[in-house]
């Protein structure tokens, strides 16, 4: 197990869990679409230059190489811009890896706003929409640097395929080494009795603990829950919580239709009827912009959340 609380970036996490697995297990091969600076993975090159492949601006090629390297009993990492990933290499990834079977991680990097001033056109809100019609597709959307690290590892001894969300700039260091951190099961930040909010990925899960100590000063106890694990889902944690508080709060750095807020409302429509409200982009297009201005443009702050979470109450 690694310690990543000396890393830099979550694109360094990424490719440390990938290299470390690759030193591991000579299975492992990667695969580029020729941003091999954007995500760090020239250090991959020079290590394992006979397992590493870059496919060139041509992201649907990508996954098809990947699936056929799979088939030959190598496991892919393969990766790009999550709007390049998701939508661009869809089919083949639906159809030359998932429903062929092969077992291939690929890797959607600045998911969300995070793409910053890259623009809507580079932002995937839509993307866990699309992934989570793949059936037995395994979706993570980590929020710090140790749980994509340890994450990206237990996808690959799952023997399942992945989806793996996560932006590159930045890094958030939130748990230490040895935290138990456990693929399909959330993490409990804080306990709650009266609102339950469940965040996913680093940007949702930073507002989201910001928004704790202004509903704390109003007198509202809420849980939050780091649902690093979209699919599958931890149906039981969801369920404990719904009947605990009766009210659930769900924010995404993407769109609800077909997203995590609306698969956890269909979850609880069918056992445990609950008062829900979400926090997701709604019906936009992505737009230019920084970070900061892009999280209060669309309603991601911690002020957004928390009165959120006044209302459901």
């Amino acid at each position: 197990m690694r310690d990543t609380s000396d890393l830099g970036n979550m694109k360094d996490a990424i490719m440390s869990a990938i290299i470390d697995l690759a030193t591991e297990h000579k299975d492992v091969c990667m695969l580029e679409a020729d941003l091999m600076t954007c995500l760090g993975s020239t250090g991959f090159k020079k290590q394992f230059p006979e397992r590493f492949f870059n496919c060139g601006i041509a992201e649907a090629n990508m996954v098809g190489v990947a699936a056929g390297l799979s088939s030959m009993g190598f496991v892919p990492f393969a990766d790009s811009f999550g709007v390049f990933s998701s939508r661009r290499a869809y089919d083949q990834f639906f159809l030359s890896v998932n429903y062929a079977k092969q077992r291939v991680h690929l890797i959607g990097t600045d998911p969300g706003v995070t793409a910053q001033v890259n623009g809507g056109t580079h932002m995937p809100f839509e993307d866990i929409a699309l992934m989570r019609q793949i059936p037995d597709l395994i979706i993570l959307d980590p929020s710090d640097g140790q749980s994509c690290y340890e994450l990206i590892r237990q996808a690959y001894e799952s023997g399942h395929s992945s989806y793996i969300r996560a932006g590159r700039r930045g890094i958030t260091h939130r748990y230490p080494v040895g935290t138990k951190i456990e693929l399909g099961k959330g993490i409990v930040l804080q306990d709650g009795t009266d609102v339950a909010i469940f965040a996913t990925g680093e940007t949702m899960v930073n507002e989201a603990v910001k928004a704790l100590d202004i509903l704390k000063a109003a007198g509202i106890s809420a849980a939050l829950i780091d649902l690093h694990t979209v699919k599958p889902l931890d149906t039981e944690l969801i369920e404990k919580y719904a009947k605990k508080t009766g009210h659930i709060l769900v924010c995404e750095n993407g769109r609800y239709a077909g997203g995590v807020g609306e698969g956890i409302a269909y979850h609880l429509a069918k056992t445990c009827p609950t008062k829900m409200d979400f926090v997701n982009v709604g019906e936009r297009f992505g737009e230019v912009g920084n970070l900061s201005y892009l999280i209060k443009t669309f309603g991601f702050t911690a002020e957004d959340i928390a009165e959120k979470a006044k209302g459901l109450l």
